[in-house]
């Protein structure tokens, strides 16, 4: 990978200091996830722009960002409220977009940010930073999935593993190595999964748990937050049916290599080797 910026994709549920449970939150949001996009953008004076294009309740969710950062010392944030695509060529949005440090999407719908963003002037200001400067784009659930090219856009989480139960799209195209999930073990999005990677085999697929998210910059991830993520290759099944089978039809696929993931764990994107560091335990380092 050559790009120069810094993806954070999150699983969803972030901790943002207002959870009643910390049963599947951090206990304090300055250990958490949306500390490190701050950190990561530069610090509590970087400008943030909040997206949420991809929700019902833009204007809520908006505000719960604002609070959110806020907790965190933050004050040059700005809500991008994005819900057309004339809205992602207003020229005080593009302006605030070559210059902002950061972006965080919102959860939602990822297809309302592909169809209200996608192949506009504002998405053309990000890749372009993305690629050259050490620009952030993060963003949780919806906010998470539209980062690859090849996008899940929705489907069944039955157990059964059936060919057309998850739909695909084109998504933003940060990180087209990858195929992103979200809210990954809560809803039970393994088959879907598993299908999307054995239609797209030479993608690795990342299932992301609530709370959860990823650092990739330089080629590289590193995992972080409360949950586990999960990385999936089908690329040396022995057996993927998948181009044969009709719609609607029951798949099989053998030889998909797994690999559970822990905070501080890291994977490299261009070798495919994982590096995890257990306590008590030496770092060890393993090809997916």
């Amino acid at each position: 990978m050559s790009a120069k910026g810094i993806l954070i994709p999150i699983g969803g549920n972030e901790d943002k200091g207002t959870e009643v449970s910390e049963m599947h939150t951090l206990e304090f949001i300055e250990e958490g996830i949306l500390a490190r996009v701050v950190k990561e953008a530069g610090g509590v004076d970087a400008e943030i722009l909040i997206v949420p294009t991809a929700s019902s309740i833009p204007e809520e969710v908006g505000e719960n960002y604002l609070d959110a950062f806020g907790k965190l010392g933050c004050k040059n944030l700005f809500v991008m409220d994005i819900r057309t695509r004339e809205d992602s060529d207003n020229e005080d949005y593009l302006k605030r977009m070559r210059t902002a440090a950061c972006v965080m999407f919102s959860g939602g719908d990822q297809s309302k940010i592909t169809k209200k963003i996608g192949g506009t002037k504002m998405h053309d200001i990000m890749l372009k930073r993305y690629k050259e400067e050490k620009f952030v784009i993060a963003g949780t659930s919806a906010g998470a999935m539209c980062m690859s090219h090849e996008m899940i856009t929705g489907g069944s989480s039955q157990e059964s593993f059936i060919k057309g139960a998850v739909g695909m799209g084109i998504g933003m195209s940060f990180i087209p190595e990858l195929i992103i999930d979200s809210h990954f073990i809560r809803r039970g999005r393994f088959g879907r999964m598993a299908e999307a990677v054995a239609k797209f085999p030479t993608l690795i697929g990342v299932g992301l748990a609530e709370d959860t998210g990823l650092i990739i910059k330089n080629g590289k991830f590193e995992v972080l937050g409360s949950g586990m993520v999960i990385l999936f290759n089908a690329k040396k099944a022995k057996h993927n049916n998948h181009a044969l089978l009709e719609e609607g039809t029951s798949m099989s696929l053998v030889n998909l290599k797994t690999h559970i993931l822990a905070s501080g764990d890291r994977f490299n994107l261009t070798k495919k080797t994982v590096k995890v560091n257990p306590k008590a335990l030496p770092v060890t380092s393993v090809q997916l």
